[in-house]
């Protein structure tokens, strides 16, 4: 006969008593029944409502739209959406302490996200013109102080295999935009497509600080400077002389960059006429550099008249007629001279009497510029004979008999060498020391100049100086690099192997 099994007792099991979890903290966020929770979150909306409007909103009309259930979860998400419950103006705080770089992952995580994260953007270069012309830009980047339209006013292919790279401005271009060496006009949007592009800009972003424009007219800048009020800093490309009438409506500006022309991109002509209209309609101008354009005595002269606040004065690949160093005079409160890529210093100075100074110049640069003509370098150091600073950079034709032009800088104090190899040791020195408040040296890649030729004169002058970097040439460089090591010399180190 079957038997039954004996029943077990309960009392006497073994089993060890179960003891109750402590709730994890997404527990406790998603819990239904948390009120503390609630409560906190309803505190915090009702805060953040009550600094956007006058009237706070009821507790009633807050517990309408914000609940705690957890919302059903999609087959794409793991969860709800936790940031559902922040205020916008709470979760756009959150984002901007994020990394800038973070803003276009962050942009992918929902349709809100990126609405917000596109408030935080404050700098853009557009590649796309219709994306501006459709009133997208501005909606999704209404915090916009600084855009760059200049690559997105030419017809660029992405997928085209020519790229034109000048240092300015890198394009990809079709073949059939290229004649002659430039690039032809139906490659640039039409003036009134840039002016009709800048207007819905400024509709949506009022409040611009740089913009970078190209083949722009007068409609277009004269809307620039009525809307954007705040507009401090304008880079413009391809424009003609008269365009420069809207640029009267532009009160505060105060950095203008000008490109008149680029070889190989395009030809344009910015002569005494332009920067007369530019020197009146911009009468608190900072910084001004001008790049390939023309011009002679008299657009330098209106410049230095009406701008009389310009403190630095940029000329990259001047056109500029003879004559023009003169008029470097009328700027009174020019600190800075910078001359970068410029095949030509002047021409033709004229006499030394008429050249003039400026006596509140403080720095003169000389960048990759040609230096062969002696008698347009000793007008240029004439004119800044009150510089304190001088700096020489991979200049063509600076050889012993030029740099003895710049003795007459009788003040100054700091001397930067950079990429000049036709300048010799004995020629630094002869200059050097008629340099009486002479404070740093700088000589690098300057392989003419040897160590073994320095002059106990000299070397009693490195002594004082507050501030010497002395790598004339690699060899010299090397040798203090090795210096205690007891390498490269007789008797010394080899690194060879045994």
């Amino acid at each position: 006969m079957p038997t039954s099994p004996p029943e077990e007792n309960p009392k006497s099991s073994s089993a060890p008593p179960v003891r109750k979890r402590r709730l994890s903290l997404s527990e406790i966020w998603y819990n239904k029944d948390s009120q503390a929770l609630k409560q906190l979150v309803l505190q915090m909306r009702a805060q953040s409502s009550v600094s956007n409007s006058t009237t706070p909103p009821s507790e009633s009309e807050l517990s309408e739209t914000l609940t705690l259930d957890d919302p059903e979860p999609t087959r794409f998400g793991s969860g709800p959406d936790c940031t559902a419950l922040l205020s916008d103006k709470l979760l756009l705080n959150v984002l901007s302490k994020v990394e800038e770089k973070q803003h276009v992952s962050n942009s992918l995580v929902c349709k809100r996200w990126c609405k917000l994260s596109g408030k935080l953007v404050r700098s853009i270069k557009l590649l796309d013109w219709e994306f501006l012309e459709s009133g997208r830009l501005s909606y999704r980047f209404p915090g916009l102080i600084d855009i760059d339209l200049s690559r997105a006013c030419v017809e660029s292919r992405r997928n085209s295999g020519i790229v034109m790279s000048h240092r300015l401005v890198s394009l990809h271009l079709g073949s059939g935009f290229i004649d002659g060496g430039f690039v032809r006009k139906e490659g640039f949007l039409r003036k009134d497509v840039v002016d009709g592009g800048v207007k819905v800009l400024v509709e949506g972003c009022v409040n611009l600080r740089r913009i970078v424009l190209m083949n722009a007219s007068e409609e277009g800048l004269s809307c620039l400077g009525e809307k954007c009020e705040t507009l401090q800093e304008l880079e413009l490309y391809f424009v003609d002389d008269f365009a420069f009438k809207g640029l009267f409506g532009c009160r505060n500006l105060q950095i203008l960059k000008l490109v008149g022309c680029i070889d190989g991109l395009y030809n344009s002509m910015v002569s005494d006429i332009g920067l007369t209209i530019l020197a009146q309609g911009c009468k608190r101008l900072l910084k001004l550099e001008l790049v390939g354009c023309e011009g002679s005595y008299d657009g330098i002269k209106a410049i230095g008249q009406c701008c009389q606040m310009l403190e630095e004065l940029i000329l990259c690949d001047h056109r500029m007629d003879g004559g023009w160093l003169s008029a470097l005079s009328y700027c009174r409160n020019l600190k800075t001279l910078k001359l970068q890529c410029c095949k030509v210093l002047d021409p033709s100075p004229g006499p030394d009497e008429y050249l003039g100074s400026c006596s509140t110049l403080e720095e003169l640069h000389l960048q990759q510029c040609q230096l062969r003509d002696k008698q347009g370098v000793r007008a240029l150091f004439l004119v800044c004979r009150t510089v304190r600073e001088l700096v020489l950079g991979d200049c063509w034709g600076l050889d012993n008999t030029i740099f003895a032009a710049a003795s007459v800088c009788r003040s100054l104090r700091l001397l930067s060498l950079e990429g000049c190899s036709l300048l010799t040791t004995e020629g630094l020195d002869s200059v050097v020391q008629s340099w009486k408040e002479l404070e740093r040296l700088k000589v690098v890649a300057c392989n003419n100049i040897k160590d073994s030729e320095i002059t106990p004169e000299l070397a009693t002058l490195f002594s004082v100086l507050k501030e010497l970097k002395w790598r004339p040439d690699s060899r010299s460089f090397l040798s203090s690099g090795l210096e205690g090591t007891g390498i490269g010399q007789k008797g010394g180190r080899s690194l060879r192997r045994k």
